[in-house]
């Protein structure tokens, strides 16, 4: 039988690329992320504490104090190609196509829709036990969760904004996701 699950959602902490407007590589956080991570709220006890493999979802989880294991499906999106491109400089038709086409990923990565099926899937996994689980990992992860519980369409993916150390709360009770609040 399912249970309850509270799903605490934390969006890494700010990085170089992300100021610079530049596809994410493996980089580390920027000094303004260190700053965010260490002004953070609290997030209390947890019964699981998962992050991302990056090197900027694990900084910002110890910066929280968390001691994560890894999680592979809450990585970043996959840009493929793109990785470390400043999105200025990537073709405007390929750029329009993968954010109007969430099945298209014309940088050799992974498509949106892939990025849902992924994190569904971990989603999934966490929800036979109970009790509080925090994840510290990347805003398409989070815009991915935040889709499977509003049993969205994926082109609303782009329409999330989700920021840096932002919190995001789920809860699973039995048989759905619901999206409980987003700061």
């Amino acid at each position: 039988m399912r249970e309850h699950v509270r799903l605490t959602l934390v969006s890494h902490a700010m990085t170089d690329a992300m100021a610079a407007g530049r596809f994410p590589t493996d980089e580390p956080l920027s000094p303004v992320g260190h700053r965010q991570a260490d002004a953070a709220v609290e997030l209390g006890n947890a019964d699981a504490v998962y992050c991302g493999p990056e090197k900027r979802t694990r900084q910002t989880a110890e910066l929280l104090g968390l001691q994560a294991r890894i999680e592979p499906r809450l990585a970043d999106l996959d840009c493929g190609r793109w990785r470390g491109d400043v999105l200025g400089g990537v073709r405007p038709a390929d750029l329009a196509v993968w954010l109007t086409d969430p099945t298209r990923a014309p940088h050799g990565g992974e498509s949106v829709v892939d990025l849902i099926g992924r994190v569904r899937g971990w989603l999934d996994s966490i929800t036979s036990g109970r009790g509080r689980v925090i994840a510290v990992t990347h805003p398409a992860v989070v815009r991915a969760a935040i889709l499977v519980a509003l049993d969205a369409p994926p082109k609303s993916f782009w329409r999330i904004d989700i920021a840096p150390v932002s919190r995001t709360v789920m809860h699973f009770r039995g048989h759905a996701w619901t999206l409980r609040s987003n700061s």
